[in-house]
Order: C-alpha cells, then sequence, then structure tokens
C-alpha cells in the first residue's frame, strides 16, 4: 500500500509518535492534517527523546519531507522554535518542510481567551491544554481566522491583526474580565518571523496530489485519539477538530479514494487527560503504579494522565468510524505483573447491557462497566523481538483485543526505544 493514516483509537496519548516514527522509515512523505500543538508525540531516539507538537514525525528520518495540512491550526511562533531545536539536535534542513498557505494561525489572543474560559469555568473547565486551539478553530468557522497566506500581503495582514487584537481585547476584559494582550509586541513578532515562515508555504494539496501520481508513499499522521474528536468523542470534553481518518481528507486536500488504509492505535490499557467520562476509570495504587510505569504524564502539558482498563466497546466505535484495517497495541509492557488483567467487553446502562455505546452520548457517563479478566503474565516484554517469544498469557490478551473489535493486531509495542515494536504486518509493504 502506498497511502496510509495512522490515527488514536482512545483518547489521546497512545504511542501515535512512535508507531509513526517507525512506519516514516518506508514513507516518503509524513502528513499532518488537524490539530495544533496541543497535540505531542513523544519519540525516544538514541536515548534521545524528542517531543514533535507541529512538525510531523518524519523529521527524524534524514530526506523525508514533512508537510502541515490546511486542517491543522498553527502558532507560528511555536512551529518555528521547535524548528530551531530540531535543527539544533538533528540537523533539521526547512527545505524538507511544507506548510499549508491555507492552515490557520493561533496567535497569543487564542491562549489568552482559552486560558481565561477554563479558570472561568472552575470546576465546569473542560481541561483544555490552554494553547489556543479551540479559539482558533472558532475563528476558522467564524471567517475572522487568519491563514498563512494572508502573509503575502503583509499590509493587509496587519490590518487584519490589528482589528483582531481590538475585538479579543474587548472581550477579554469585558466579558472574561482577564488581562488583554499586548497588541504592539505582536505586530512586532509577526512582522519579525514573517521571513521566517513565507518560505515554507506551499499549496500541499497540489503537492500531495502529485506525490500520489508519482507513485510516492504518503503517511498521513493523526493527532489526539477517536474519542477527542470533535463529533464523535465525548462531547463536550474533546478537542476542536477531526481526530478521524477521514479528518485527512479535509485536512490534507485529498478525496476518500487516495487513502488506502487506516492503521489505529491503541495502549493496552486506556487513559485520558482532562475531565469528562471514562468508565474504565481505576485509582488507588494500582493507577499510580501504571502511571509511573508507563510514564502517563501529557507530552504537551505534563499534567498526570487518567488510568483505566482496556474499553473494547470504544475500540470496536473506533474500528467502525475510521475504517481500521489494523491496530497497533502499545505500551504492553506496562501490564506486566498484573494480574488478572481486564478488558472492559460491554456496559451496563439502565438495566440492559450494550456491546455498543448506549444511545445518547451522556450514557457513558452513568454507564457500567462489564469487565472480562484474563490471566496476567510476569515475565519482562522489553527485549522480546517476535510475537512467538511473547509469555503465552500475553498472546492471549493480545488475541483477545482484536477478537473483540473485530480489528487484526498488526504491531505490538513493548517499550519505549524506538525498536521495540513486534511487527507482525506493515501496512507498507502489506
Amino acid at each position: 500500500m502506498k497511502t496510509v493514516a495512522v490515527v488514536g483509537t482512545q483518547w489521546g496519548d497512545e504511542g501515535k509518535g512512535k508507531i509513526i516514527d517507525l512506519l516514516a522509515r518506508d514513507a516518503d512523505i509524513v502528513v499532518r492534517f488537524q490539530g495544533g500543538n496541543n497535540a505531542a508525540h513523544t519519540i525516544v531516539v538514541d536515548e534521545q527523546k524528542f517531543v514533535l507538537r507541529l512538525v510531523p514525525a518524519g523529521a527524524l528520518h534524514p530526506g523525508r519531507t514533512c508537510v502541515i495540512g490546511n486542517g491543522t491550526v498553527v502558532d507560528p511562533i511555536a512551529l518555528l522554535n521547535e524548528i530551531d531545536d530540531l535543527r539544533k539536535r538533528r540537523g533539521f534542513d526547512t527545505k524538507n518542510l511544507k506548510l499549508s498557505y491555507e492552515a490557520h494561525m493561533v496567535m497569543p489572543y487564542h491562549r489568552a481567551i482559552d486560558q481565561a474560559r477554563e479558570r472561568r469555568a472552575g470546576k465546569r473547565a473542560i481541561g483544555t491544554t490552554g494553547f489556543g486551539i479551540g479559539p482558533a478553530y472558532e475563528d476558522k468557522m467564524a471567517r475572522v481566522g487568519l491563514r498563512f497566506d494572508d502573509l503575502t500581503n503583509y499590509k493587509a495582514f496587519e490590518d487584519r491583526l490589528r482589528r483582531n487584537i481590538t475585538e479579543k481585547n474587548a472581550y477579554l476584559k469585558s466579558v472574561l474580565k482577564a488581562k488583554p494582550v499586548n497588541g504592539a509586541d505582536i505586530i512586532e513578532t509577526m512582522k519579525r518571523e514573517r521571513r521566517r515562515l513565507l518560505p515554507l508555504l506551499c499549496d500541499t494539496g497540489e503537492f500531495l496530489a502529485s506525490a500520489i501520481a508519482a507513485d510516492r508513499r504518503l503517511l498521513f499522521e493523526g493527532a489526539h485519539g477517536t474519542m477527542l474528536d470533535i463529533d464523535h468523542g465525548t462531547y463536550p470534553f474533546v478537542t476542536s477538530s477531526n481526530c478521524v481518518a477521514s479528518g485527512a481528507f479535509a485536512g490534507a486536500g485529498l478525496g476518500p479514494r487516495m487513502l488506502e488504509a487506516v492503521l489505529g492505535v491503541s495502549k493496552g490499557y486506556t487513559t485520558r487527560v482532562g475531565g469528562g467520562p471514562f468508565p474504565t476509570e481505576i485509582s488507588g495504587y494500582l493507577a499510580d503504579s501504571l502511571r509511573e510505569e508507563g510514564g502517563e504524564f501529557g507530552s504537551a502539558t505534563g499534567r498526570p494522565r487518567r488510568i483505566g482498563w482496556y474499553d473494547a466497546v470504544l475500540g470496536r466505535m473506533a474500528a467502525r468510524v475510521n475504517g481500521l484495517w489494523g491496530l497497533a497495541l502499545t505500551k504492553l509492557d506496562v501490564l506486566t505483573g498484573i494480574d488478572p488483567v481486564k478488558i472492559c467487553v460491554g456496559y451496563q446502562y439502565k438495566g440492559s447491557r450494550y456491546d455498543t455505546i448506549p444511545p445518547g452520548r451522556h450514557s457513558i457517563e452513568t454507564a457500567k462497566p462489564i469487565f472480562e479478566e484474563l490471566p496476567g503474565w510476569r515475565e519482562h516484554l522489553t527485549p522480546v523481538r517476535s510475537f512467538a517469544d511473547l509469555p503465552r498469557d500475553a498472546r492471549r490478551y493480545i488475541n483477545r483485543v482484536g477478537e473483540l473489535i473485530g480489528v487484526p493486531i498488526t504491531m505490538v509495542g513493548v517499550g519505549a526505544d524506538r525498536d521495540a515494536t513486534i511487527v507482525l504486518t506493515n501496512p507498507f509493504t502489506a
């Protein structure tokens, strides 16, 4: 297959970065198609940890072209800082980075609004990163956002930027009772950094279509996860973009026939950050132990992640909305030493059993998980590099997850290192 998308099937943080980095070895182009720097992909290379928030994971492989599509919202200063870090640590060449003219900018007033709203909401807060992603998407839909193509006419761009700053500051002061942003600093920064941004701009949709016609391999890099999708996730505790595989079409400027396979990524257990329902959530010593062992702290924020058992109900839903070809099951090594291990196979809701999410999205807030218990294993998995060498009970667990969601397990993560993944089937060579 030549065109493959990788998407999260839970509430994000599934280990997509590691899987994308692995597949980037076989790809020519890696494409980010939604979200912003509120998402982060953590990759360990030669014992060095890289946290990529906007630049696609292909940046860690020499010669790969990285594309930031029109569906993203991009903080221009955060992007430049990330480029500088990659250039310093990996010798990254910006000639290999293309940024869509049509991508929208995240500005300081978006961050200020995001953070002020969360403070004002108190206990009702959604738990956003505070990076301004939601307000940037709001401006996009309200048709007052600033796109990177606006930089080509700086006079017109500055006029629109001044108008936006005036309006946002009025909203910050009068409604949110928050400190206004410094408009002069924003304008000066954009005027200075414009020269570094313009060479990155590209008609990325046309570029990608031409690459497909030339038989090049494309890897579409999803951010967040299915249960954070603005339409299909646990609304309103979601992000502001479409995280499912179909978001790649609008977010990269391509048609549905151009995507051949969708690989989902899921942990061997479940986590989420921020507020919202979480049917399989656990607490106490076991949750603390898994959090510590798995390094379950947000890549973008450092916040501790909530911990739960694997949820096959959500897995089946993710398989359906994404049209999954296969599933990569990550962090299986974190479950070592736990006996028994549990999988949620259904929900109990208002006296009835459901194998899918009960009608009405609010039902998930009170639905009770129905668990199936499987024997655990004590052997360390990190040195293992073949499925046959895994402990019998670990293989049983993997196979059961695949049976329950109706999707073959094609990769198994057994550690944090770059090569600590057992590849059963590679979509690029399948």
